[in-house]
């Protein structure tokens, strides 16, 4: 007599199956395996690196990249640099994007629909274009080489995609939870802080995650406004550790994967929050 399990019929695998499995399997090739080979050159030592010697597993094992990177090089200070300046401009991006994309989805007044498509024109101008005006603003206020350049020059690519996401969350929050409090004696403000802002999480936690890794590796503007080693970020600053035609492989693949570790951190814990909020803004945008 045959069990149920006997009776269960099996998977049909089909050529579209495999095809698609073997499609997956070399798009998690292509992704994975460039981090996999910085994080295994990162623990070679300078003579395996050279000599191409232990190729797909480190042997010996060293940290001598890191502990070099960390004690003889400006990194931490470049580091720091990086983590102020990307967590001041997610600060202001969340701030400023929040408040215009509510006034423009819930506050009546002419042209707003005009600013509406506005916001989505300046998220569109390349920030290569943008770069010699900026400068030569921040120079004449005094703000040059140093990071308060970077934190007033990072809004002006991440506030206009924050705010036009942030559209769609607040046009599809009810405007009855909104009126019920104004009824009950709540300011806009407080309708704005305590009922709708918690309502548009998703929204904000894919804003400031967007915001956060534009600001973590942005270059040009980096580039071009600092200067000073002292204030440089990381991506600015790995410059340094190359010497003419001579790259210091080791201590760039090093820092590669510590400047790496905040972005996947923050991504595992907003992920939740990061693929809903995207999917919601655009579609119920």
């Amino acid at each position: 007599m045959a069990t149920p399990a006997a009776t269960r019929r099996r998977p049909v695998v089909t050529p579209r199956v495999v095809l698609i499995s073997l499609a997956m399997a070399l798009l998690v090739l292509v992704i994975l395996v460039p981090f996999w080979w910085i994080a295994n050159m990162s623990f070679k030592s300078y003579q395996q690196i050279q000599f191409a010697t232990s190729i797909y597993i480190p042997n010996p094992f060293t940290l001598e990249n890191y502990t070099g990177l960390w004690n003889a090089t400006g990194f931490p200070v470049w580091f720091r640099n990086s983590i102020v300046t990307a967590t001041a401009v997610t600060l202001i991006t969340l701030v400023i994007s929040a408040l215009s994309a509510y006034a423009i989805a819930r506050i009546r007044f002419p042209g707003r629909a005009a600013m509406a498509s506005t916001v989505l024109i300046l998220y569109l101008v390349p920030p290569a274009l943008m770069f010699i005006p900026l400068y030569r603003l921040l120079n004449t206020l005094g703000a040059t080489d140093s990071l308060a350049a970077l934190v007033l020059a990072y809004p002006t690519f991440t506030v206009p995609f924050c705010t036009w996401l942030l559209i769609g969350f607040f046009k599809t929050t009810p405007m009855e939870l909104e009126e019920a409090a104004l009824v009950d004696g709540a300011t806009r403000w407080q309708a704005f802080t305590r009922i709708i802002l918690p309502l548009v999480i998703p929204g904000l936690a894919a804003s400031a995650i967007f915001a956060f890794t534009l600001s973590w590796n942005e270059f040009l503007y980096a580039l071009v406004m600092i200067q000073d080693e002292s204030a440089m970020t990381v991506p600015v600053g790995l410059n340094l550790l190359i010497y003419g035609d001579v790259f210091d492989w080791g201590r760039l693949m090093s820092a590669s994967v510590i400047t790496t570790l905040p972005v996947v951190i923050l991504y595992m814990f907003v992920v939740r929050w990061m693929v809903q909020g995207l999917t919601a803004g655009a579609v119920k945008g």
